[in-house]
């Protein structure tokens, strides 16, 4: 008569599956956070570049002529730029001419 007699259970076999949902959200948390720094980061980028795109455009509807210089923005309409994060590659070949504006970021 083994009817009444219960099966022997494994220990940890009712942890198993909650344990493995906590570890599925928490992966997909980790992986959110780094998707919206990321966007962030590009968001800030672009918004570095068109800053300083505003910046340039503004000086040639004032003055008549593109600055010569990121420095000269700097200087002359309060353009501010945190160099120790972004690298601006500002080359202007002509004063009539929009300048080419690169901007790289220094760190990840």
């Amino acid at each position: 008569m083994r009817r009444f007699v219960s099966k022997r259970r494994r220990p940890f076999a009712g942890l198993l599956l909650p344990a493995a949902a906590t570890l599925v959200i928490i992966a997909f948390a980790a992986w959110g956070a780094d998707s919206v720094s990321e966007a962030a980061r590009e968001e800030q980028l672009g918004a570095v570049r068109r800053s300083v795109t505003r910046a340039a455009v503004h000086c040639y509807a004032i003055e008549g002529s593109y600055p010569p210089s990121l420095d000269y923005l700097e200087e002359h309409y309060g353009l501010t730029v945190d160099r120790a994060r972004y690298s601006i590659h500002y080359h202007c070949f002509a004063s009539n001419l929009m300048p080419e504006i690169d901007v790289i970021p220094l760190t990840k």
